[in-house]
């Protein structure tokens, strides 16, 4: 499927992504060391929602704009705090108008120690990419493949890391790329936090990731998914995935906390469902 972020800026697998991305980065910065964020398929940035790609596919409207109109608890709030402030200060009029990309979220939470290398192929979603970060010394935004990127820039200098894998699954072969790269990258960088987002729509393929990410012998895997309708023959997009490496041991309470909110939000017909599990966790094997 293409799943190229212009089309899908702001709908709900957005919304869960970046909260999942938003509390891992909060966790790192209970350290006061600094920290790496390599966001491997950056797009450009940020997303007008009002443009021609937003029009012919509006799924913001059951995405972000669902979740602001939404009638949220004070502990939800909390949680999502962070996100949420980045998705006001980009619409200070109070219209919903802007959705930050990820990487351009991330810039937003991090400190002044903190760093965010973003990567993307396409050239002209890499120039509007660069333009977003001229001049600001705290990130280094390249026109590179990300699958490149994974590996070739591993290990950070700082020693800590999160990193972002969000391919736009135009290719076929996208799943086995991702547990390739992460095989490798991890090979080189063993303590950082990985998060590697997916599309759920045809429920054999996850399964055959689910067991290359096992057999690679990474020792902490979390899988992370979100759906807001049943599986469909032919198979359709209805739901969204992350695999978390090195998960925050935080996480897992949050987020139960978090999709059981959102579930009727974003599931309004009752019909969706979340599930949080590990593939692979060392700690339940010893």
């Amino acid at each position: 499927m293409n799943y190229r972020h212009a089309f899908h800026a702001g709908n709900f697998a957005d919304v869960i992504k970046h909260i999942i991305l938003t509390r891992i980065i909060c966790y790192m910065q209970n350290k006061e060391k600094g920290f790496r964020v390599l966001d491997t398929h950056a797009g450009t940035g940020l997303y007008d929602l009002s443009s021609d790609e937003s029009h012919r596919s509006p799924e913001w409207k059951q995405g972000i704009q669902a979740l602001m109109d939404a009638d949220r608890s004070k502990e939800l709030n909390a949680l999502i705090k962070p996100y949420l402030d980045v998705i006001e200060g980009l619409n200070s009029s109070g219209t919903l108008k802007l959705y930050p990309g990820s990487p351009l979220l991330a810039r937003k939470l991090l400190r002044e120690q903190d760093r965010l290398t973003a990567t993307e192929l396409h050239p002209r979603d890499a120039i509007k990419l660069k333009a977003h970060f001229e001049g600001d010394h705290q990130v280094k935004a390249i026109e590179l493949d990300g699958w490149q990127a994974l590996v070739a820039h591993m290990p950070p200098k700082e020693k800590r890391g999160v990193i972002l894998v969000d391919p736009p699954f135009e290719k076929p072969q996208e799943f086995t790329r991702m547990a390739s790269g992460l095989f490798r990258a991890h090979k080189r960088f063993s303590t950082g936090t990985y998060a590697l987002w997916y599309p759920i729509k045809d429920v054999a393929q996850i399964e055959t990731f689910a067991t290359q990410l096992y057999d690679t012998g990474i020792k902490k895997v979390l899988r992370i998914e979100f759906n807001i309708a049943k599986s469909t023959n032919p198979p359709s997009l209805h739901g969204t995935g992350m695999i978390v490496v090195n998960p925050p041991f935080t996480l897992i309470k949050e987020l139960n906390f978090i999709f059981t909110e959102l579930q009727p939000i974003f599931a309004p017909e009752g019909k969706g469902k979340f599930e949080i599990d590990w593939i692979y966790n060392e700690d339940e094997k010893n």
